[in-house]
């Protein structure tokens, strides 16, 4: 049963980055039952776990909606980012050993010879780039050795996960050369240069803000 519960978790999830729902629209639990062949119980218990990781929104008696799309919000998470993530990169710096560096290039690797859209539909991020992505990011903050901003890290990646999956189709996001930009990101923490990856690492995250900007979702 708890399988069945995480499968059905992880198909509404996927449904809701392949952009299956207009930013603010209402989940009916009857039909999403009815889609995914399980109970609106089952239903109810997967929409209030993506609701912690910041995909819906549960209003008391309104019902159960898609994330709006906020820009000021996401202003804000991704400065939020920015600062807290130039801290935990120094300390990462300061602390990683030659270990942490080989398991930064492993995944870094990992996620180069990963299409970044998916082969099957170019409009949409490929599932398996978007965990190494996170994964790449995680572990690059991983030697810091401070849990807590690790886990906002964590956090802060997956809240604004949703603005890049619906930005993803847009012509501004297939413009963008994120390889390079990892590329460098990398470089600069192999140098051991957290000035540089601090500032690799702010561009990195308001280029994000920039394509939903020009993606006209907004509008």
């Amino acid at each position: 049963m708890a399988s069945a519960r995480g499968a059905v978790i992880d198909a509404v999830r996927h449904d809701i980055l392949r952009g299956t729902w207009r930013p603010g629209e209402r989940l009916p639990l009857a039909e999403l039952a009815d889609r995914y062949g399980t109970s609106t119980t089952v239903v109810r218990e997967a929409l209030a776990r993506l609701a912690g990781h910041g995909l819906v929104n549960n209003l008391p008696n309104r019902g159960i909606f898609i994330k709006e799309l906020n820009l000021r919000e996401l202003a804000d998470l991704t400065e939020l980012r920015c600062v807290s993530e130039a801290l935990a990169a120094d300390l990462s710096l300061n602390r990683g050993d030659m270990q942490w560096e080989a398991d930064l290039v492993a995944v870094h690797h990992q996620l180069a010879n990963t299409p970044r859209r998916d082969p099957q539909d170019p409009t949409h991020l490929n599932e398996q780039w978007q965990v190494l992505h996170k994964n790449f990011h995680m572990m690059l903050l991983s030697a810091c050795d401070c849990q807590p901003m690790v886990k906002l890290a964590s956090d802060l990646s997956d809240a604004t996960e949703l603005y890049r999956a619906w930005a993803a189709p847009s012509v501004a996001a297939g413009a963008r050369d994120v390889e390079k930009e990892h590329q460098d990101i990398l470089d600069a923490a192999l140098e051991r240069n957290a000035k540089k990856l601090s500032k690799l690492l702010r561009e990195h995250y308001e280029a994000t803000v920039k394509v939903v900007l020009e993606s006209g979702l907004a509008d």
